[in-house]
């Protein structure tokens, strides 16, 4: 009897273990996609202005980024679900603020607004997050939504081919998984092009590798992608 990955084997059940990604500025891997948004956070506190908005689609490296910003700068970082109107002053007692994923929750865009004023005045320096430009939040808030669309912004580009390759070793590697550079070909090839579903396609590979005992070989690798991609269609 035979399943997708050939001959059946007993399957075991893995350990769901958190994976702690690396999140220093030497993890961070620079492509000609990534290049133009490392170099503004590199660059800070010589920023044009206090505020900088870093737009990318999900798992591109925004978290990353805002990480190493917020240890340079001696940040905190915050999801924008948490600016609420009791709590702005306390937040912009901070001299470096991260507010991730602005476009992702409900905004309280009145206490934003004004978060984003305090800042200002205080001359401190903020961070936000987002997978897309401010005119496709929904705000109702036109001072809001001119304020941030007057603010500098840099964007995270889908990953070249060099990116893409080097990010699957990287996320192996967290992994302490050692794969060979034809399975990295491979997938770089034939997988969708984003670093999300780069992280996707290697978790699924190594809960699927512990669960049949194998090793995550070339075929392997790509009858897993093609089961990945099934399932998606």
């Amino acid at each position: 009897m035979s399943d997708a990955f050939g001959p059946q084997v007993p399957r075991q059940l893995p350990l769901d273990l958190p994976v702690e990604p690396r999140l220093g500025a030497e993890d961070f891997l620079v492509g000609p996609a990534n290049a133009q948004a490392f170099a503004m956070i590199e660059s800070w506190p010589a920023w044009p202005d206090g505020l900088l908005r870093v737009i990318g689609p999900a798992g591109s490296g925004k978290t990353h980024l805002a990480a190493i910003w917020a240890r340079r700068a001696g940040g905190r970082i915050v999801p924008a679900g948490a600016v609420a109107a009791g709590n702005v002053e306390e937040l912009a007692r901070a001299s470096a603020l991260v507010v991730e994923d602005a476009d992702r929750t409900p905004l309280d865009e009145h206490a934003m607004f004004h978060l984003l004023n305090v800042v200002r005045r205080t001359g401190a320096s903020m961070l936000i997050t987002a997978r897309g430009a401010p005119e496709a939040w929904g705000l109702a808030t036109p001072d809001l939504l001119s304020r941030l669309r007057l603010s500098p912004s840099v964007a995270i580009e889908p990953p070249d081919d060099v990116l893409l390759r080097a990010v699957l070793v990287k996320l192996f590697l967290d992994r302490q998984l050692v794969v060979d550079a034809n399975v990295i070909e491979a997938l770089g090839r034939r997988m969708e092009r984003s670093l999300a579903a780069a992280r996707e396609l290697v978790e699924v590979l190594d809960r699927e590798a512990l669960s049949v005992g194998r090793r995550i070989t070339r075929t392997f690798a790509l009858e897993v992608l093609d089961r990945v991609a099934g399932d998606g269609a």
